[in-house]
């Protein structure tokens, strides 16, 4: 059996992936030329002009796609902003909200110093560097009060997204919406907001206006929100503590109002008359005002209808072993030996006082 040959190829590094390593020669000055051959570093090669255009088209392409998705981040109000707290327009929109209880907003400021702002307003951009307040007025106030103490400069801008509301009507719902979620309003200021939107033209009327910034209530909250405007129209220019009139308070007085619009004024003189210095007073001087009135309105009294004569039946009744009492019809018959002068002159005393 004849014996196989290994076959090897002409050129035995032409597979090879790596480049070749080249021999050199060095001279040393001791021991003269060296025939031992050295590793040298493998060629760099130069990068294909394609390549690197290509791949500086494609981080243009990127950076691009990224500053275009910031913008309309920005545009569409998902990216947070800082800006300068004193360029914001607090009256931009007539608030809903009436004021701040001082005790609530020294526990805003106590937090906004601890922890920060954690929550950003809402603006909207007015052009020329400022900006109007959509939402977050007690965060934007609390912002403001602290920088006046501390003048931190960390209280002097506030974190914002910017809205881009089409008309006045959408950034009224817009404040709506948020006071209603983050800190209900009262229904006072419910009523009072559905009002200056109409009166400012932004709708046409209550009904409109109310059917549009409350579309999400029910209609229970709807009907008592509409009852406050009887009582905005007719007494706001006259109350002082207007937040205060609590829920039942304001529907008698709206029902009231309703059935006699002529009530308004005794209400009105009341309040003059009393000029009250406090909540509690106020409240009070209404329930003054109203208390006869809804006698008179809403529960007026029953005459009273004479009880029927009717006679007594046939009976005897025993009262003492010595009297006893015999009726029948329309008459009374006592005897026995306790009918004595004396019981007689006291039963007819205590008959005239009583009959």
């Amino acid at each position: 059996m004849a014996k196989r040959k290994r076959l090897t190829p002409a050129t035995p590094g032409f597979l090879d992936t790596e480049a070749p390593v080249l021999e050199t020669k060095s001279l040393s000055p001791s021991s003269g030329p060296s025939l031992a051959p050295s590793l040298a570093p493998a060629p760099a090669y130069a990068r294909a002009p394609i390549a690197q255009v290509a791949g500086e088209a494609a981080t243009a392409s990127a950076l691009q796609e990224l500053a275009g998705e910031l913008k309309r981040a920005k545009d569409e109000g998902r990216m947070i902003q800082m800006l300068p707290a004193d360029q914001i327009e607090m009256s931009y929109l007539v608030r809903d909200r009436m004021g701040a209880d001082e005790e609530e907003m020294q526990v805003l400021m106590d937090s906004l110093r601890a922890r920060g702002q954690q929550t950003p307003v809402e603006v909207v951009d007015l052009g020329e560097g400022r900006y109007g307040l959509i939402s977050g007025w007690r965060r934007l106030t609390a912002m403001r009060r602290l920088f006046a103490e501390t003048g931190e400069d960390r209280f002097a801008q506030i974190k914002a997204l910017l809205r881009r509301p089409e008309n006045a009507a959408e950034a009224y719902v817009a404040m709506v919406e948020e006071n209603e979620i983050r800190v209900g309003l009262s229904y006072y200021e419910r009523a009072r907001v559905v009002a200056i939107a109409v009166d400012q033209g932004v709708y046409e009327s209550d009904k409109q206006a109310l059917n549009a910034l409350f579309a999400s209530a029910s209609r229970s909250k709807r009907s008592k929100i509409k009852s406050f405007l009887t009582l905005y129209h007719a007494l706001d220019a006259h109350l002082r503590f207007a937040t205060a009139i609590g829920e039942r308070q304001g529907l008698a007085i709206a029902k009231l109002l309703d059935a006699e619009p002529d009530r308004a004024v005794d209400l009105v003189q009341a309040l003059q008359e009393a000029a009250p210095d406090s909540a509690r007073d106020e409240s009070a001087c209404l329930d003054q005002a109203v208390k006869p009135v809804a006698k008179q309105t809403l529960t007026p009294p029953l005459e009273a209808k004479p009880e029927p004569k009717r006679p007594m039946p046939n009976g005897v009744d025993r009262l003492t072993d010595d009297l006893q009492a015999q009726y029948s019809g329309y008459s009374l018959t006592l005897s026995g030996r306790g009918m004595s002068e004396a019981f007689r002159v006291r039963l007819l005393d205590w008959i005239k006082a009583n009959a």
